[in-house]
């Protein structure tokens, strides 16, 4: 038997030892092997297969390098998928699923370099709801298959014609309201009546006939001599009421349509994606609220911010000395031009929209401003507080 033979001793040993999964750092990707210490993976990368890997690497590592995270995020949602498609799980618990294959597409192959890169990715492209919680990182799987899409389309579309239906039966009611209020008209001879009882005291006295005028809501009195008429306004009270109870309900809904109450729910999904806890952007005139900087001169001073760094610290071009300033959006207050300025909406539901100040309310402090340009052209929003809109520069 030869000394490295498939039922040595050794053999067996390396066999045990290679079963398990290896750190992630000695693992070649390119050659698809599993080093189990520092100095089995440095003889590797001396090898001659794996030179001529590196080499084939060398002449398009973009492309490769996109292969390999275009497979491992195919495969890490189809394991999504399979296994946690209506829960809210950690990302670590998934990946170490993931990973227990041993044959996976290793995360070191590809363009994120941790987990929690892949799964803010995951967050942005909207492959997966994001949280961030004190225990981590938790994601949820978002269902994209076009049955499951189409059926709640089709869903949302019978809820709108529904309501739709519904509006335009309001506004028939009315409208029959307004024109039999219409028809019962007092004048000259002729007399309305409001109570049965009335009608029927003037029935006796006229010893005549009565006739019935469906389409005109009223009772006619003919007194057999042809000397009068009268109309009587049997109905009248009776349609006040039924119109004084719509106006009241309508009233009560805030005089909203089904259009309104769509284009809320669409303005407050809106609120809660674009509600961030950072508000800096490129080109919008901030002031310097440091009181650090009182002693240079920089207090309460505006400034133009010209870069913004991880979201939260902005280089601020100082308006008067042209000094460039590197300071926490915390230390920073937004500006509020004159009326008929220009602003951006920093925050909230129309986060990114320029607008144009319509008026200013010092009570609550809010402003009115309208949307130019974009989707939201010409929209005017009542009320976006002072913290969410800043001076454009």
């Amino acid at each position: 038997m030869g000394k490295n033979d498939f039922l040595t001793p050794k053999a067996i040993a390396n066999r045990i030892k290679a079963k398990g999964l290896q750190k992630l750092r000695w693992y070649c990707q390119m050659c698809q092997k599993q080093c189990r210490d520092e100095n089995g993976f440095k003889c590797h990368c001396m090898s001659e297969s794996h030179q001529r890997q590196m080499e084939i690497f060398g002449q398009n590592p973009d492309r490769i390098v996109e292969g390999y995270s275009e497979e491992f995020e195919e495969l890490f949602m189809e394991h999504m998928k399979m296994s946690h498609r209506f829960s809210r799980i950690a990302a670590t618990v998934v990946y170490n699923e993931f990973i227990s294959d041993r044959h996976h597409v290793h995360m070191n192959s590809t363009k994120w370099l941790s987990l929690t890169e892949f799964v803010k990715y995951l967050g942005r492209t909207g492959k997966c709801k994001v949280e961030e919680t004190a225990k981590g990182w938790f994601i949820t799987y978002i269902d994209r298959d076009s049955e499951t899409v189409f059926k709640s389309k089709m869903k949302d579309k019978r809820i709108r014609a529904d309501l739709v239906d519904e509006e335009k039966k309001e506004r028939e009611i009315l409208k029959q309201i307004e024109r039999a209020e219409q028809v019962a008209v007092v004048g000259g001879e002729e007399k309305a009546v409001g109570t049965e009882e009335m009608s029927e005291k003037a029935v006796e006295m006229a010893g005549g006939k009565v006739a019935f005028a469906l389409g005109g809501g009223g009772v006619m009195l003919n007194e057999g001599k042809g000397k009068g008429k009268g109309v009587v306004g049997v109905f009248e009270d009776d349609l006040e009421g039924e119109k004084a109870g719509k106006k009241a309900k309508i009233e009560k809904d805030g005089n909203k349509s089904v259009l309104d109450e769509l284009m809320a729910e669409d303005e407050k999904v809106k609120e809660k994606v674009n509600r961030k806890d950072y508000w800096l952007c490129e080109g919008i005139v901030v002031k310097v609220m440091s009181k650090k900087l009182k002693e240079k001169g920089y207090y309460k001073m505006k400034g133009v911010v010209r870069k913004v760094i991880d979201k939260y610290v902005g280089e601020i071009e100082m308006v008067d000395t042209k000094h460039v300033l590197r300071i926490d959006q915390a230390e920073l207050e937004t500006v509020i031009p004159q009326i008929g300025g220009r602003v951006r909406i920093v925050n909230g539901a129309y986060r990114g929209s320029n607008a144009k100040l319509l008026a200013i309310n010092m009570d609550k402090f809010c402003a009115k401003v309208q949307i130019e340009k974009g989707v939201y052209d010409g929209r005017v929003i009542p009320a976006v507080d002072y913290e969410d809109i800043c001076k454009i520069a």
